[in-house]
């Protein structure tokens, strides 16, 4: 039975650091705050011209190093991102050329931040069913295009970042285990961007408020959802593989907020120092924050072969999902 296994991973932060002293100056807030509620110390930002393509490229450069493939084997490129360079053509495309992937189809997946947990899941669909070999799968965001630096609710939680994976198919005891995606846009109105789109286009004469442009977002209900999804769908493909809780070795979630990551940590039994967590340096990075800890964890050696991982995230749409692999 063919599995999709990942052979390769990597990520890129941009150099620039936005402080939680950097905000105060910015807006109400205190580091005191940010860090009880959110546990984030720092974030990373673009400089000027910076794009999110270039944070893609950067990182699946490094996944590739790592896989010990090339450019030319990628059959296929899958993108979580909500901030792409254009948008037409896809962002997929965009990094197809910038990287040379002459021979992959290349998608975009608009999923928030469950983006990259939904690639995962896609690339293994494509791969057991014997359609593509190789496949590079990308979560990359550039919040700070879209995130109002006057809202003091938000712009304290969010960051840039990409990071990468890439999967191919093998007949081993390895690689991913089981999958899971669930959505509700009955509560596309708890995080969203309202203007932009068809429905409230940009608006040469004003009609539409700036801040219509940003990232909005209720953020208790959202917590509540965020709790209660992440804990089911890391219950659901821990049960799906027939593994148990305490065969759990890691749990890499998204990076959202440290009260949601032990919430959903207390849920399937696990300590928290079998909870990887890198949101005190890069805040929430939206579909590049499970590929960004996921590469953190690999190359600081904590992950070892054999490992049983569970990954999880909460998003806009609603979107949620998990994926369970061995290292």
């Amino acid at each position: 039975m063919l599995r999709a296994k990942i052979i390769g991973t990597g990520s890129y932060t941009p150099e620039k650091i936005l402080t939680n002293q950097d905000l105060e100056k910015m807006v109400d807030t205190s580091d005191e705050w940010i860090k009880s509620r959110t546990g984030i110390t720092e974030r990373r930002v673009v400089v000027k011209g910076q794009v999110t393509s270039d944070l893609c490229v950067a990182s699946a450069k490094n996944a590739l190093e790592m896989a010990g493939i090339g450019p030319d084997d990628i059959d296929l490129l899958l993108i979580g991102t909500v901030t792409p360079d254009f948008k037409l053509p896809s962002l997929a495309c965009i990094v197809q050329k910038k990287l040379g992937l002459k021979n992959a189809a290349t998608m975009d997946i608009v999923a928030a931040c469950s983006g990259f947990i939904y690639g995962l899941s896609i690339a293994r669909a494509h791969i057991i069913s014997g359609i593509y070999k190789n496949i590079m799968v990308i979560g990359a965001e550039m919040l700070s295009s879209v995130t109002n630096y006057e809202d003091r609710n938000t712009c304290v939680l969010f960051g840039d970042a990409a990071g990468a994976a890439i999967l191919t198919a093998t007949e081993e005891d390895t690689g991913i285990l089981s999958t899971f995606m669930k959505s509700d846009g009955n509560l596309a109105e708890l995080l969203c961007i309202p203007a932009g789109g068809t429905q409230n286009p940009f608006s040469r004469n004003g009609d539409t408020p700036w801040s219509d442009y940003f990232i909005q977002m209720r953020g208790n209900e959202v917590f509540k959802h965020a709790v209660r999804h992440m804990g089911n769908a890391a219950e659901r493909v821990i049960s799906d593989a027939g593994l148990t809780h305490d065969q759990i070795d890691w749990l890499i979630p998204h990076q959202a907020n440290i009260r949601i990551i032990k919430a959903t940590a207390d849920r399937i039994g696990l300590p928290m120092e079998k909870v990887f967590m890198n949101i005190e340096k890069y805040g929430n990075t939206s579909a590049a924050s499970v590929p960004l800890a996921l590469d953190e964890a690999i190359r600081t050696g904590l992950i070892k072969t054999g490992d049983n991982i569970v990954s999880v995230a909460f998003g806009g749409g609603l979107t949620w999902g998990a994926v369970l692999f061995r290292w």
